[in-house]
This record gives structure tokens, C-alpha cells and sequence, in this order.
């Protein structure tokens, strides 16, 4: 995994993501799914290609239970699009990398 995705939890959550500078894609996952291990090296690239642009955070929903369930988290790997602080997208399942990065184009 690339050191530009940064992982985080539910104590750094509100610092890292709702009051964020940038646009930040969150990556709800866990260390067990096929498909969350299949996205992770399509967001180390979107992280290089969009250093300065956008933060790429990843949340375990094993060991952040109650912050999955306060995003609605049903799925993994999902992912939410946030900009200040609020989301505006939200992607559920695997996508590839022209899809993704199609959203954090709207976004930016």
C-alpha cells in the first residue's frame, strides 16, 4: 500500500476527512475481502496521480464497527466522497480505475 493512503479510525475520522482542505476519497474496507484487496492497488495509483488534490483515506470496518454503521456501510469495499466535510458520492462494490476516477473528477 502506498504511504500517500493514510489509514484512519474513528478518532481521527472527524480531523482527517470532515475537516479536510482537500476532497478526500474514503475507502471502507477489511483485511479478509477479495475485492477490497483488488481496489487497493487501483487507489496507490489514483493516490500518486492526485497528490496535493485529493486524500486517500482507509477505514477497517472490523475495528471501526460504529463508524461503518454511521456511514451506512452494508457492502465492501465501499467508498465515499467527501468535500467539505460532507459526502456527495458514494460507490459501492468493485469499480475500475476509469469509473473512480471519473468521481473524483466531478469532485475536484
Amino acid at each position: 500500500m502506498s504511504d500517500r493512503v493514510k489509514y484512519i479510525n474513528s478518532d481521527s475520522f472527524e480531523t482527517e476527512v470532515k475537516k479536510s482542505d482537500i476532497p478526500v476519497l474514503v475507502d471502507f474496507y477489511a483485511d479478509w475481502c477479495g475485492p477490497c484487496q483488488a481496489l487497493a492497488p487501483v487507489l496507490d495509483n489514483l493516490a500518486e496521480k492526485y497528490t496535493g488534490r485529493l486524500k486517500i483515506c482507509k477505514i477497517n470496518v472490523d475495528s471501526n464497527q460504529q463508524l461503518a454503521m454511521e456511514h451506512q456501510v452494508i457492502s465492501i469495499p465501499t467508498m465515499i466522497f467527501v468535500k467539505n466535510g460532507e459526502i456527495k458520492e458514494r460507490l459501492v462494490g468493485g469499480y475500475p480505475q476509469p469509473v473512480i476516477e471519473s468521481k473524483i473528477e466531478a469532485l475536484l
